[in-house]
């Protein structure tokens, strides 16, 4: 994959957005724009899971359509981009992996920022290698209804001082939305417009996904 050129001098920002996206909905694309505004980023890269390690495979949209229907939410935003490498890989893809990828090969000499749910972060010992991960990228932690910034301070202070350096937090106006949520209104036949973008409702109705 390859970066358009920087519109800014010295190194590119990056902040990279990793996701199942089943399906991507508004929550994730203002968060994706805060995220760029706030922290000066050149452009944000979304990665759809291929395989999630951490999910049954069953329970999960194939990964084209996942890649499709991102592809269809961010096409209108010059600075988002949506990148292919853990939909092509044939094993699970872990964080770790994925920065490795993007400081070698995607983006190479670039900051890389990893934007993540509040509530991920707090998880963030249990992730494959995650000293060396902390090394690598620094960390954008957003806000979610049940999971207060307030907390996931108190929680690094109290595991990982050292950690401090490398989380920033970001304060997102309160978005009830979730993939989960929307999975199961499409279930149901109930409207899901304007919980995600229109390019991607018309997708999900075209092709019949979340249909019990």
């Amino acid at each position: 994959m390859s970066l358009p050129p920087s519109h800014k001098p010295g190194q590119l920002n990056i902040g990279l957005m990793g996701g199942t996206f089943d399906p991507i909905h508004i929550g994730h694309l203002v968060t994706a724009e805060e995220a760029r505004q706030q922290f000066s980023l050149d452009y944000v890269i979304f990665i759809p899971a291929g395989l999630p390690p951490h999910k049954d495979k069953e329970q999960v949209s194939p990964a084209e359509h996942r890649y499709l229907m991102t592809i269809l939410a961010v096409m209108s935003n010059p600075s988002f981009i949506v990148s292919r490498v853990e939909v092509d890989k044939k094993e699970p893809s872990y964080t770790i992996d994925t920065i490795r990828y993007f400081t070698t090969h995607g983006a190479p000499g670039a900051n890389l920022f990893f934007i993540t749910g509040a509530d991920a972060i707090l998880e963030i010992f249990t992730w494959k290698d995650y000293s060396a991960l902390m090394n690598q990228c620094t960390f954008i932690a957003v806000s979610r209804p049940e999971y207060p910034l307030e907390k996931l301070g108190e929680m690094t202070e109290k595991l990982c001082p050292e950690m401090k350096s490398k989380i920033h937090l970001l304060e997102i106006p309160a978005l009830a939305i979730s993939s989960t949520f929307i999975r199961k209104r499409a279930a149901l036949g109930k409207t899901i417009k304007y919980l995600t973008p229109e390019p991607v409702e018309q997708y999900i109705k075209k092709h019949g996904l979340y249909k019990k």
